[in-house]
């Protein structure tokens, strides 16, 4: 199982950070040992000082495939939820100041947060909301219309790098509104209304 992973696919979310827009997907992977599925607890990692949330929304791959063509990449994926691609802001910004790379921030155990999965809709639109809550209180909001590169192009793309495989997983990006968090702090995750994940930070 592969973890792929969507850096600046939302404008403003770029743009907060000091990034440019991309005009291509950014990729990076995720190792196996990332996933942290219910009810497996969080704990706040030992060589951070500067935790964020990144909430995202998740597809999992239903099928192998290669240079999938983009009309055809919906039949790649079969459900999706809320996740959280959790990032040592501190460390990352440390590591690209030297050039160097960044899976030391991002790719560290129990990095990748996924809620509860949902099937996706045979006829699904690109007006899909999600949001995360920190303490009761939303710190995140998106849609998948903000979206700069959509599901089906996202998955294309990917495949002409990498072979998809059942179960791989795919996080498309974050929208504006990424902070910090800390020990004590309850994270739970909405598709729209429905929550689809909840855990806290200890």
């Amino acid at each position: 199982m592969k973890i792929f992973c969507v850096g600046r696919n939302y404008a403003d979310h770029a743009k907060e950070l000091g990034n440019a827009v991309p005009e291509a997907p950014v990729i990076f992977m995720k190792p196996a040992t990332a996933l942290l599925e219910s009810p497996t607890p969080f704990y706040y990692p030992s060589f951070t000082h500067e935790l964020h949330y990144e909430a995202e929304l998740v597809l999992r791959i239903a099928k192998n495939g290669k240079n999938i063509a983009e009309p055809l990449a919906q039949a790649y994926y079969d459900k999706f939820t809320v996740g959280i691609d959790f990032t040592a802001r501190d460390l990352q910004a440390e590591l690209k100041k030297k050039g160097l790379p960044w899976e030391k921030a991002k790719a560290w155990d129990h990095s990748a947060v996924v809620g509860n999965w949902v099937p996706i809709p045979h006829t699904i639109n690109n007006h899909i909301q999600f949001s995360l809550e920190k303490n009761g209180q939303i710190v995140q909001a998106g849609n998948s219309r903000d979206m700069i590169f959509s599901f089906n192009h996202i998955v294309s793309h990917i495949s002409n790098y990498f072979s998809l495989e059942l179960g791989d997983l795919v996080f498309t990006g974050t929208p504006a509104g990424v902070g910090a968090c800390e020990v004590g702090d309850l994270l739970s995750g909405y598709l729209e209304k429905e929550k689809m994940f909840e855990l806290t930070i200890q």
